[in-house]
Protein backbone atom coordinates (compact mmCIF):
# COMPACT_ATOMS: atom_id res chain seq x y z
CA UNK A 1 0.00 0.00 0.00
CA UNK A 2 1.37 3.31 -1.12
CA UNK A 3 1.42 6.44 0.69
CA UNK A 4 0.10 10.00 -0.66
CA UNK A 5 3.10 10.84 -1.91
CA UNK A 6 3.94 7.55 -3.79
CA UNK A 7 0.76 7.50 -5.59
CA UNK A 8 1.65 10.56 -6.96
CA UNK A 9 5.20 9.25 -8.34
CA UNK A 10 3.21 6.10 -9.62
CA UNK A 11 0.09 8.78 -11.17
CA UNK A 12 3.13 10.52 -13.19
CA UNK A 13 4.56 7.20 -14.67
CA UNK A 14 1.07 5.65 -15.30
CA UNK A 15 0.31 9.38 -17.38
CA UNK A 16 4.04 9.23 -19.40
CA UNK A 17 2.89 5.34 -19.82
CA UNK A 18 -0.31 6.14 -21.29
CA UNK A 19 0.88 8.59 -24.22
CA UNK A 20 3.43 5.80 -25.77
CA UNK A 21 2.76 5.01 -28.86
CA UNK A 22 1.00 2.16 -29.90
CA UNK A 23 2.75 1.39 -33.09
CA UNK A 24 3.93 -1.98 -32.74
CA UNK A 25 7.58 -1.58 -32.86
CA UNK A 26 8.59 -1.78 -28.93
CA UNK A 27 11.00 1.10 -29.09
CA UNK A 28 9.38 2.60 -26.24
CA UNK A 29 7.42 0.10 -23.59
CA UNK A 30 8.42 1.18 -20.39
CA UNK A 31 7.91 4.81 -18.37
CA UNK A 32 9.39 5.74 -15.22
CA UNK A 33 8.95 8.40 -12.52
CA UNK A 34 11.53 9.72 -10.12
CA UNK A 35 11.10 11.99 -7.42
CA UNK A 36 13.72 13.89 -5.11
CA UNK A 37 13.97 15.23 -1.90
CA UNK A 38 11.95 18.13 -2.59
CA UNK A 39 9.09 16.01 -4.28
CA UNK A 40 9.97 17.64 -7.85
CA UNK A 41 9.04 14.55 -10.53
CA UNK A 42 11.10 13.90 -13.60
CA UNK A 43 9.87 11.24 -16.07
CA UNK A 44 11.41 8.69 -18.89
CA UNK A 45 11.00 6.23 -20.95
CA UNK A 46 13.32 3.43 -22.29
CA UNK A 47 15.15 3.60 -25.88
CA UNK A 48 14.58 0.27 -27.11
CA UNK A 49 17.04 -1.21 -29.64
CA UNK A 50 18.59 -4.41 -31.16
CA UNK A 51 21.41 -3.08 -30.40
CA UNK A 52 20.73 -2.40 -26.62
CA UNK A 53 19.20 0.64 -24.98
CA UNK A 54 18.76 2.84 -21.86
CA UNK A 55 16.26 1.07 -19.72
CA UNK A 56 12.70 4.25 -18.46
CA UNK A 57 14.32 4.28 -14.79
CA UNK A 58 18.19 5.29 -16.39
CA UNK A 59 16.43 7.93 -18.13
CA UNK A 60 14.55 9.18 -15.69
CA UNK A 61 17.45 9.45 -13.85
CA UNK A 62 19.66 11.17 -16.30
CA UNK A 63 16.64 13.97 -17.15
CA UNK A 64 16.75 14.67 -13.24
CA UNK A 65 20.31 15.21 -13.50
CA UNK A 66 20.53 17.25 -16.35
CA UNK A 67 17.61 19.77 -14.25
CA UNK A 68 19.79 19.59 -11.31
CA UNK A 69 17.59 17.73 -9.20
CA UNK A 70 18.79 16.77 -5.73
CA UNK A 71 19.45 13.65 -4.33
CA UNK A 72 16.49 11.18 -5.41
CA UNK A 73 14.09 9.88 -2.44
CA UNK A 74 11.62 7.65 -4.44
CA UNK A 75 11.75 5.78 -8.47
CA UNK A 76 8.79 4.05 -9.96
CA UNK A 77 8.55 1.84 -13.29
CA UNK A 78 5.69 0.65 -15.06
CA UNK A 79 4.57 -1.37 -18.34
CA UNK A 80 2.72 0.09 -21.48
CA UNK A 81 -0.51 -1.31 -22.21
CA UNK A 82 -2.06 -1.45 -18.44
CA UNK A 83 1.18 -3.83 -17.40
CA UNK A 84 1.41 -1.77 -14.11
CA UNK A 85 4.21 -1.57 -11.89
CA UNK A 86 7.29 -3.19 -12.76
CA UNK A 87 10.50 -3.76 -11.09
CA UNK A 88 13.90 -2.77 -11.99
CA UNK A 89 15.91 -5.20 -14.03
CA UNK A 90 19.55 -6.35 -12.30
CA UNK A 91 21.52 -3.39 -14.43
CA UNK A 92 19.02 -0.54 -12.89
CA UNK A 93 19.49 -2.10 -9.89
CA UNK A 94 23.66 -1.90 -9.71
CA UNK A 95 22.54 1.75 -10.67
CA UNK A 96 20.19 2.69 -8.13
CA UNK A 97 22.73 1.39 -5.10
CA UNK A 98 25.63 3.15 -6.81
CA UNK A 99 24.13 6.27 -7.41
CA UNK A 100 20.57 6.36 -5.16
CA UNK A 101 21.25 4.25 -2.73
CA UNK A 102 19.05 5.47 -0.21
CA UNK A 103 15.59 5.73 -2.75
CA UNK A 104 12.74 3.46 -2.20
CA UNK A 105 11.82 1.96 -5.09
CA UNK A 106 7.85 0.87 -5.86
CA UNK A 107 7.59 -2.64 -6.67
CA UNK A 108 4.78 -5.40 -7.55
CA UNK A 109 3.73 -6.48 -3.73
CA UNK A 110 1.09 -9.39 -4.64
CA UNK A 111 -2.07 -7.67 -5.53
CA UNK A 112 -1.03 -4.85 -4.67
CA UNK A 113 2.46 -2.24 -4.68
CA UNK A 114 4.71 -1.02 -1.76
CA UNK A 115 8.10 0.32 -1.66
CA UNK A 116 11.14 -1.02 -0.42
CA UNK A 117 14.51 -0.11 0.12
CA UNK A 118 17.04 0.09 -3.44
CA UNK A 119 19.38 -2.39 -1.61
CA UNK A 120 17.00 -4.65 -0.70
CA UNK A 121 16.19 -4.93 -4.45
CA UNK A 122 20.02 -6.17 -4.74
CA UNK A 123 21.22 -8.49 -1.85
CA UNK A 124 25.03 -9.05 -3.15
CA UNK A 125 26.06 -6.13 -5.41
CA UNK A 126 29.13 -5.85 -6.97
CA UNK A 127 31.57 -3.39 -5.05
CA UNK A 128 31.59 -0.37 -6.77
CA UNK A 129 34.71 1.51 -4.92
CA UNK A 130 34.47 5.02 -6.60
CA UNK A 131 31.17 5.50 -5.62
CA UNK A 132 30.07 8.60 -3.75
CA UNK A 133 26.36 8.92 -3.83
CA UNK A 134 24.41 11.85 -2.04
CA UNK A 135 23.21 9.93 1.08
CA UNK A 136 19.61 10.20 3.20
CA UNK A 137 18.95 9.73 6.35
CA UNK A 138 15.07 9.35 6.57
CA UNK A 139 12.85 10.02 9.70
CA UNK A 140 9.18 9.97 10.95
CA UNK A 141 7.68 13.47 10.44
CA UNK A 142 7.43 13.88 14.84
CA UNK A 143 10.95 13.98 14.78
CA UNK A 144 11.24 17.09 13.16
CA UNK A 145 10.67 19.48 16.17
CA UNK A 146 13.59 17.54 18.26
CA UNK A 147 15.65 17.88 15.30
CA UNK A 148 15.29 21.36 14.02
CA UNK A 149 15.75 22.12 18.36
CA UNK A 150 18.74 19.61 18.38
CA UNK A 151 17.39 17.90 20.97
CA UNK A 152 17.49 14.37 19.45
CA UNK A 153 21.00 13.79 18.11
CA UNK A 154 20.88 10.07 16.99
CA UNK A 155 19.00 7.44 15.67
CA UNK A 156 18.66 3.85 16.38
CA UNK A 157 18.61 1.72 12.78
CA UNK A 158 18.34 -2.01 12.40
CA UNK A 159 19.18 -3.63 9.16
CA UNK A 160 19.32 0.09 8.02
CA UNK A 161 22.61 0.91 7.16
CA UNK A 162 24.51 4.56 7.44
CA UNK A 163 28.02 5.87 6.56
CA UNK A 164 29.41 9.01 8.31
CA UNK A 165 29.87 11.84 6.21
CA UNK A 166 27.22 14.28 4.35
CA UNK A 167 23.84 13.44 4.29
CA UNK A 168 20.09 15.13 3.97
CA UNK A 169 17.84 14.66 6.83
CA UNK A 170 14.69 14.08 4.90
CA UNK A 171 10.98 13.67 7.02
CA UNK A 172 8.79 12.13 4.69
CA UNK A 173 5.17 13.09 5.56
CA UNK A 174 2.22 11.47 3.88
CA UNK A 175 1.85 14.08 0.79
CA UNK A 176 5.55 15.49 0.82
CA UNK A 177 8.83 15.97 2.77
CA UNK A 178 10.55 18.28 4.48
CA UNK A 179 14.83 17.79 4.53
CA UNK A 180 17.76 19.41 6.35
CA UNK A 181 21.14 19.36 5.35
CA UNK A 182 23.18 16.90 7.64
CA UNK A 183 26.09 14.91 8.45
CA UNK A 184 26.25 11.33 9.84
CA UNK A 185 28.89 11.72 12.48
CA UNK A 186 29.32 7.81 13.71
CA UNK A 187 27.49 4.56 13.30
CA UNK A 188 28.61 1.94 16.27
CA UNK A 189 26.88 -1.19 16.40
CA UNK A 190 25.47 -2.45 19.46
CA UNK A 191 23.47 -5.12 20.52
CA UNK A 192 19.66 -4.35 21.07
CA UNK A 193 19.55 -5.37 24.64
CA UNK A 194 22.90 -3.29 25.28
CA UNK A 195 21.32 0.38 24.63
CA UNK A 196 22.67 2.76 27.40
CA UNK A 197 20.60 5.20 29.03
CA UNK A 198 23.03 7.54 27.83
CA UNK A 199 22.60 6.64 23.71
CA UNK A 200 18.76 7.13 24.32
CA UNK A 201 19.55 10.29 25.71
CA UNK A 202 20.58 11.51 22.34
CA UNK A 203 17.09 10.41 21.39
CA UNK A 204 15.60 12.35 24.27
CA UNK A 205 13.99 8.87 26.12
CA UNK A 206 15.29 5.88 28.14
CA UNK A 207 16.86 3.01 27.16
CA UNK A 208 13.70 1.07 27.86
CA UNK A 209 11.86 3.66 26.16
CA UNK A 210 13.90 3.59 22.62
CA UNK A 211 13.77 -0.48 23.00
CA UNK A 212 9.94 -0.26 23.48
CA UNK A 213 9.35 2.17 20.90
CA UNK A 214 11.55 0.45 18.32
CA UNK A 215 9.97 -2.71 18.50
CA UNK A 216 6.93 -1.22 18.69
CA UNK A 217 6.68 1.40 15.77
CA UNK A 218 9.21 -0.18 13.59
CA UNK A 219 11.36 -3.31 14.07
CA UNK A 220 8.28 -5.84 15.44
CA UNK A 221 10.80 -8.93 15.18
CA UNK A 222 13.83 -7.18 16.36
CA UNK A 223 15.13 -9.79 19.68
CA UNK A 224 17.49 -8.27 21.85
CA UNK A 225 20.72 -10.09 20.48
CA UNK A 226 19.72 -8.63 17.09
CA UNK A 227 22.71 -5.93 16.28
CA UNK A 228 21.67 -2.51 15.33
CA UNK A 229 23.16 0.95 14.43
CA UNK A 230 23.38 3.36 16.67
CA UNK A 231 23.83 6.63 14.40
CA UNK A 232 24.56 9.97 15.57
CA UNK A 233 24.28 13.17 13.21
CA UNK A 234 24.13 16.57 13.22
CA UNK A 235 22.29 19.44 11.37
CA UNK A 236 24.55 21.43 9.37
CA UNK A 237 23.82 24.77 8.79
CA UNK A 238 23.56 26.36 5.50
CA UNK A 239 25.05 29.02 4.34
Amino acid sequence: MLIAIEQRLLDAALTTASRLPADGTYVNTVASAVMDIHGDIYTGVNVGHFTGGPCAELVALGVAAAAGADPISLIVAVGDDDRGVMPPCGRCRQVLLDQQPDCRVIVPDGDDVSSVPARKLLPYPSPHPDANPPRLLRFSPQHWDSVVDGVKTATTRFDDPAAPGPATLLFELDDGYRSLPGAVESVESVRFADITDAQAALEDCTADELRAALRTYYYPGIVDDDMVDFVRFRVVAEG
